[in-house]
């Protein structure tokens, strides 16, 4: 059985996984704008995240300037996809 997993469940981070899972990577500035933070809270999540392996970043160019690229792991999917498992159990219970 899924249980929540305190990591994933802030919801900033939630977000950002859930993001991340439609997509093979996104850019730093796409995700700090689509989850309307600061860039100094999306890097802390970030790094929580890929201190656990949930995702991954690496540096890039694009148009002439520099910018991080961010992905989720298979780790991460595994993590989301059990979290929101739990998270149907408790609202399926609810009703």
């Amino acid at each position: 059985m899924e249980k929540l997993d305190p990591l994933v469940h802030a919801p900033a981070r939630l977000q950002l996984l859930a993001t991340l899972s439609a997509v093979s990577e996104a850019e730093f500035a796409t995700l700090r704008d689509a989850l309307e933070v600061s860039d100094s809270v999306l890097s802390k999540h970030v790094s929580a995240l890929a201190n656990a392996g949930y995702v991954r970043s690496h540096k890039g160019t694009r148009a002439g300037r520099r910018t991080t690229w961010v992905a989720l792991t298979e780790a991460g999917r595994t993590a989301l996809q059990q979290h929101v498992s739990a998270l149907r159990r408790l609202i399926d219970a609810v009703d």
